[in-house]
């Protein structure tokens, strides 16, 4: 069975078993396409990275997925890793993230909370709290402001941020909840409207690096490149652009 899911993965993600392979949470989409052209031109070399929730790309590890890094949008996933003995040590965080309520729609949102009561408003776009710890965090966003009952109905869970972000830019969600990575991001191009959430409503959104067993014993030398030029300055600067909080980590 854990061959069949291996295969699986590598076929449908059109990767190789030979491939330097990074897992990245949905919210690190963009910032890891500007990393890895920084960490291409500084060493030669290259990555693969395949990108989706934290959760799933978690159970992808479990059953033998052939990454060699795994960045997650929590701590609380690649410790899971450590203690199973799947990563070679203790998760280290690497960024922080920050919510963000994004339209493409007319609303005001200076007037957040107060227009989340408002009947117009249809449809909300969250990350499934199950899998995307970005999602987790939105319903402690929701509870903060005791808004979670009210707006339950209206919720619309998404597999992971990158389809919050698909939702709101087909404008199939009045607005959603997502990361401030995708906002900044080129893609976004200033697009609709946003406002960051006030950070006192939600736990800090801790990311955490895992180098993992796989990637230790088929790219140790890769591994320990890469491991170090995410935390440089260079790394640090692409990651602050994308809208991550990297300062004292």
């Amino acid at each position: 069975m854990r061959y069949f899911i291996f295969a699986f993965i590598i076929w449908t993600l059109n990767l190789s078993a030979k491939d330097f392979i990074i897992a990245g949470s949905a919210n690190m989409q963009y910032a890891l396409e500007d990393l890895s052209k920084e960490y291409t031109k500084e060493t030669g070399t290259s990555f693969k990275t395949v990108i989706s929730s934290s959760g799933k790309l978690t159970a992808q590890i479990e059953n033998g997925a052939p990454f060699s890094i795994f960045l997650s949008a929590d701590m609380e996933y690649p410790h899971k890793l450590y203690t199973s003995g799947s990563a070679i040590a203790e998760p280290r965080v690497y960024a922080k993230g920050i919510l963000v309520l994004w339209t493409k729609g007319n609303w005001n949102l200076k007037d957040f909370p107060s227009f989340f009561s408002n009947t117009k408003l249809k449809s909300i776009a969250i990350a499934n709290p199950e899998i995307a710890p970005y999602g987790k965090e939105a319903i402690h966003v929701l509870e903060y402001y005791n808004l979670y009952e009210k707006v339950k109905p209206r919720l619309i869970y998404a597999e992971s941020i990158s389809q919050v972000n698909q939702y709101i830019l087909s404008s199939s969600v009045d607005i959603g909840i997502t990361a401030k990575s995708a906002v900044t991001s080129k893609q976004a191009n200033g697009i609709g409207q946003w406002i960051e959430i006030d950070e006192k409503s939600y736990k800090p959104i801790e990311q955490g690096m895992v180098i993992l067993k796989y990637g230790l014993d088929n790219y140790p030398v890769e591994c320990k490149s890469f491991y170090n030029f995410l935390f440089s300055d260079k790394a640090r600067s692409i990651l602050k652009k994308n809208g991550y909080i990297v300062d004292g980590l």
